[in-house]
Formats: structure tokens, C-alpha cells, sequence
């Protein structure tokens, strides 16, 4: 993404970007220039942003949603989400994403499609995301919880915050990431769980 000349930035509203590629959009025309590592989403030729109200991505893949119609294209690696054909997104409320996977919540219904890597996150057709408030990330693994009973559902790579079983969580007021692990606060209490890789965070014990 680092070259850019020869690109009209003209009537740019908005600029998106995964780890290797950038997207620049006008949503009131519907007209985009993407460049980049095009394995990381840097082309979308022959792609129609119209009514595009939002972008997501992952480290290397791009979703352009109309959360008006639930019409929506992902373009890039496809290991990393890149590929959305078959999915419904009508009634999509929150979209949230890890660095190889994307998870389109309808926290109305508690419908939920997660696709790009299964092991980092693209995968939970075997989840119930009803009661569902909030949803957290680190590189490969997602945390969805529901922060009135602290019930609580994570998945992706058990080494950097996919595996919680065992926790107790209600209570929690926060919660926050590195790349690798999640720290779970009762900012109240000042009881705390952290989980994921060690070495980068996943550790917390002794601390007050």
C-alpha cells in the first residue's frame, strides 16, 4: 500500500485498511480505489460499492456491507475472509473480526455467520449468541459475551484467547486485548481473569 501515485482521491469519504492493502471509498457515489497486496484485498475492480454503508477487514481481506439491504462482498484472501458468497446478511447489526476471520452478529435475533479461518475464528455454527452484548478479538480468537448473566463463548486459537472454559466472568465490567490474550475486569470488585499466551498477556495472577 505504500505507492499511490496516479490514484484521484477526489470525493473521498472514507479509507480502510488490512495489513497489506488500503481502500479508499466515496459513499456517496459508490466509487472505490483499493491498492496494496492484492492477496490482502489491495484490488476491487469490478466491484459496485453502491449503498456500501460500511467496511470491515481482517488482516487480509475486506467486507463492504449494506446494512440496508444485508448486500455485501468480501474481496481478498480468501483464508482470511475474503470469500462471503452464500452468506445472508440481512438484519446484521455488528461485524467484528480477528486477523483471519469475520463474525456478523444480529444481536436482535442472535443469528450469526463466522467465515475465513476456522481455526482463528471462522468458524462457531455450534454457538448460541443469544443474550449476546458485546464481542471481543485478539489476532485468532474471539470472546462473545453477555454481560448481564457473564455466560460467555470463546473460539479461534486456544493458545491466544479462544478457550475460556472454567471462567467465571460475571460481573465484568471490561475487557481488553493484546494480539495474543484477553484480560477480563470487574472494575467494581477489581477480580480480574486473563487467558491466551502467556508470555503476552494471558497471565495476571498475583496482581492486585
Amino acid at each position: 500500500g505504500g505507492s499511490c501515485s496516479g490514484l484521484d482521491f477526489a470525493g473521498v469519504t472514507d479509507v480502510y485498511s488490512t495489513f497489506a492493502a488500503f481502500m479508499a471509498l466515496n459513499k456517496e457515489t459508490g466509487q472505490a480505489q483499493c491498492w496494496g497486496g492484492s492477496w490482502a484485498g489491495g484490488s476491487c475492480n469490478g466491484l459496485d460499492f453502491a449503498g456500501v454503508t460500511d467496511v470491515y477487514s481482517t488482516g487480509s481481506a475486506f467486507m463492504a456491507l449494506n446494512k440496508e439491504t444485508g448486500q455485501a462482498q468480501c474481496w481478498g484472501g480468501s483464508w482470511a475472509g475474503g470469500s462471503c458468497n452464500g452468506l445472508d446478511f440481512a438484519g446484521v447489526t455488528d461485524v467484528y473480526s480477528t486477523g483471519y476471520a469475520f463474525l456478523a452478529l444480529n444481536k436482535k435475533t442472535s443469528e450469526a455467520h463466522c467465515w475465513g479461518k476456522s481455526s482463528m475464528g471462522g468458524s462457531c455454527s455450534d454457538l448460541d449468541f443469544a443474550g449476546v452484548t458485546d464481542v471481543f478479538s485478539t489476532f485468532a480468537a474471539f470472546v462473545a459475551l453477555n454481560k448481564e448473566t457473564g455466560e460467555a463463548h470463546c473460539w479461534g486459537d486456544s493458545e491466544t484467547g479462544g478457550s475460556c472454559d472454567g471462567l467465571d466472568l460475571a460481573g465484568i465490567t471490561d475487557v481488553y486485548s493484546t494480539g495474543f490474550a484477553f484480560l477480563a475486569l470487574n472494575k467494581k470488585t477489581g477480580e480480574a481473569h486473563c487467558w491466551g499466551d502467556s508470555e503476552t498477556g494471558g497471565s495476571c495472577d498475583g496482581l492486585d
